[in-house]
């Protein structure tokens, strides 16, 4: 079994959590380093056993074979670079940050790096891809999310939209997922997701409501091909952040599994 020397940057409501669950040491899956904002004021990691560095950013590709990047979707390039020169993996919770800098990609194809991106808060993601190899006519996502679960968008405050004061469900925006991404940096990154495993974000269609009636970030995803029509839905309990489902986290612990795993279920 290969040895993954795993390091985590930021260590928010995710980056807690996977550290929990890396700290049982499974799997050849060790929690190396964490990476924070400020080392010199660490956080607090006593409930963990190992003990793992704390570092900044920079001070990670040393200490790891791979990062997993949950911290703000701004600081992807700075932390993956690094890894993907050095011929490494980035496992990234900021899909939507790709479409930004496309030169990660190019970087890691050139340096023999990969970037990993997990199902996340979907499901579905295999049939999708594997549809996309035949003929996709049409891929729309239907997003509805508690109001709370949305503050802090972009878009909201570009087009000057309360979603705290709303007491029906309300759709508040309509586009493709490029336009998703930028509009919604942090809560949709799922779009994008579905976009990279099927037609891209400028043909993939997104709906997103904002709605006070549920407690749980709903998907629903329909897919038109020549191989399957497909009808998806899920709904993510959130995690400690409103923006991110508790599942996130655990689909991070499944791939970094899967990578060392001797049977792979799904593509």
């Amino acid at each position: 079994m290969k040895h993954l020397r795993i390091g985590i940057a930021g260590y928010g409501a995710i980056g807690r959590d996977l550290a929990a669950a890396l700290d049982q040491n499974q799997d050849g899956l060790q929690l190396s380093a964490i990476a924070v904002r400020n080392p010199q004021q660490p956080p607090d990691i006593s409930h963990l056993r190992s003990t793992p560095t704390i570092t900044d950013i920079a001070g990670l590709e040393a200490l790891c074979d791979l990062v997993i990047e949950c911290a703000p979707a701004s600081q992807l390039s700075t932390i993956a670079k690094p890894f993907l020169k050095a011929g490494k993996q980035v496992l990234t919770l900021s899909s939507g940050a790709l479409l930004n800098h496309p030169e990660l990609i190019e970087l890691a194809r050139e340096h023999g790096g990969t970037i990993l991106i997990p199902t996340g808060a979907l499901l579905g993601l295999d049939a999708v891809s594997a549809a996309a190899q035949g003929q996709v006519n049409e891929v729309r996502m239907i997003t509805r999310k508690p109001p709370a679960g949305l503050l802090g968008a972009p878009y909201l405050e570009q087009h000057n939209i309360d979603v705290l004061g709303l007491q029906e469900p309300t759709k508040i925006f309509d586009g493709t997922a490029r336009e998703a991404a930028a509009g919604f940096p942090a809560n949709l990154n799922v779009a994008v997701s579905l976009s990279l495993a099927g037609i891209g974000p400028d043909k993939t269609r997104l709906e997103i409501w904002a709605d006070p009636t549920v407690t749980r970030n709903i998907h629903r995803i329909q897919v038109d091909s020549d191989a399957a029509v497909l009808n998806m839905e899920i709904q993510n309990i959130p995690s400690s952040n409103p923006r991110t489902g508790r599942i996130t986290a655990q689909s991070v612990i499944a791939l970094l599994r899967k990578i060392n795993a001797p049977l792979r279920v799904g593509t």
